[in-house]
């Protein structure tokens, strides 16, 4: 089991959110108080705002809006828009990662990655 643990000042787990990752992932692998939506539906930004993960860790290329899509919406909402952003993609380009960096992505991770490099991007954009 990996921990994802809060920086200290904010002792417990982190919750994350995770949006259809790649299928070998699995989130229940991390001690973290985690929810995994496997399709973006109408009601995503509501729940997000509900719930108030302390990231998101998302797939690029998803079904009904794409992982961009989904950065772009939170980072329009003021109750979402501090909520760090890690992409999981198989796009590997220096355009790829500069065009998720303008759309708000604090994190970027290249599949097929392992739980290792999840948890350093996870870290890295939530410091």
């Amino acid at each position: 089991m990996k921990n994802l643990e809060k920086p200290k000042e904010n002792q417990g787990f982190l919750r994350i959110c995770f949006f259809r990752t790649d299928p070998a992932f699995d989130p229940k692998n991390f001690h973290a108080d985690n929810e995994v939506l496997k399709e973006i539906d109408n009601g995503f930004l509501e729940k997000v705002t509900d719930k108030k993960p302390d990231a998101i860790l998302t797939d690029w290329m998803m079904p009904n809006m794409g992982g961009l899509d989904l950065c772009r919406q939170l980072k329009k909402k003021p109750e979402t828009a501090d909520i760090p952003v890690v992409a999981c993609t198989a796009k590997d380009r220096d355009v790829d990662k500069m065009w998720a960096s303008k759309q708000g992505v604090k994190g970027y991770v290249v599949k097929p990655c392992t739980e290792e490099e999840i948890i350093t991007a996870v870290q890295a954009a939530m410091a």
